[in-house]
């Protein structure tokens, strides 16, 4: 039934706004909505009494409605209106901590637990092989029609990537590393990660045409830190230089990379967060009016697109 109103709800987006729109994304971060929806509770509906199920159901739903949706556009409206429609995926690069096989094995695990749940029934008509093996009758099984209607349904794929794991076979939680953190406890600058995901995603998924629609850090909005410092955002700087130098070296080895995203714009309410916080490039002063003040990110990515991509300008 949920998929029959998203389809419904896709085509009153495609006949209102497609004269207008051309790039369509059906669902953003699916497994966000499957894992921390479902199984971990932190986001909306805050559902955990049957996580062992739930999130592959919704997972599995939410391909199957994100199928449904591009069914529509190709058919009716993509001739007529001349756009492109994809899946927005999320990624954190997995990079095995040793070269031991254990180590190396789960790296792969988590890699097709992240990108393959959904690309791979994208590209090949099932979910991954370590997947199926680990979860049996837990996962959800395709139908051949559903198969035939989830073959190539994207025109693109959109990418949001921020950070990388360093994985290992254990029981217990490693997190030591030596690279720096965000305001976030998840995210690491970690710049060559982006570059693996990025030839990671071209040689498994036959190069498909990429846009990175969201990448970037954050900063701790306390209330406490002083104005001029939350303008001053040298270690986004830093960040964004390292990340755009990446995709810069990904582009030269061949991924089909189409566009990037910085995340964000504006310092935004960030899910269950709120406002606590900051990913602007541009601060929002919520004390005083919801007034915009640049940061020197801002000041940075207009000299770097002033220079023509960053042609000319040294990126490290």
């Amino acid at each position: 039934m949920s998929r029959k109103y998203f389809a419904i709800y896709a085509e009153t987006c495609f006949s209102s706004f497609g004269d207008r729109v051309k790039n369509w994304i059906t669902i953003n971060e699916p497994l966000q909505t499957a894992v921390n929806g479902y199984y971990t509770g932190v986001y909306a509906p805050g559902r955990r009494e049957h996580s062992s199920n739930e999130p592959y159901l919704v997972a599995h739903h939410q391909l199957l409605a994100h199928a449904e949706a591009v069914s529509i556009y190709n058919k009716k409206y993509k001739d007529k209106q001349g756009g492109q429609i994809g899946l927005v995926v999320d990624c954190e690069w997995s990079e095995a901590l040793s070269d031991r096989v254990e180590d190396r094995n789960a790296t792969t695990r988590r890699l097709d637990f992240q990108l393959g749940w959904f690309l791979d029934p994208i590209y090949f008509g099932n979910y991954p092989e370590t997947m199926r093996e680990k979860l049996g009758d837990r996962l959800p099984k395709f139908s051949e029609r559903h198969k035939e209607l989830l073959k190539n349904s994207v025109d693109f794929i959109g990418l949001n990537h921020y950070t990388t794991r360093f994985v290992c076979h254990a029981t217990d939680n490693r997190e030591d590393n030596d690279f720096y953190r965000a305001a976030s406890p998840w995210l690491y600058r970690v710049p060559w990660g982006i570059w693996k995901v990025l030839n990671y995603i071209s040689m498994r998924y036959r190069n498909p045409p990429v846009y990175i629609t969201e990448n970037g850090m954050d900063d701790e909005e306390d209330g406490k830190s002083p104005f001029n410092q939350m303008l001053d955002d040298k270690l986004r700087v830093s960040y964004y230089r390292g990340y755009l130098a990446a995709v810069h070296q990904a582009i030269k080895d061949g991924p089909n990379v189409r566009g990037y995203f910085a995340w964000s714009l504006l310092d935004n309410f960030e899910w269950h967060l709120g406002y606590t916080k900051c990913f602007g490039l541009i601060y929002v002063d919520y004390k005083n009016g919801l007034t915009r003040h640049l940061k020197s990110s801002a000041y940075w990515f207009l000299q770097f697109l002033k220079a023509e991509g960053g042609k000319n300008l040294k990126l490290d």
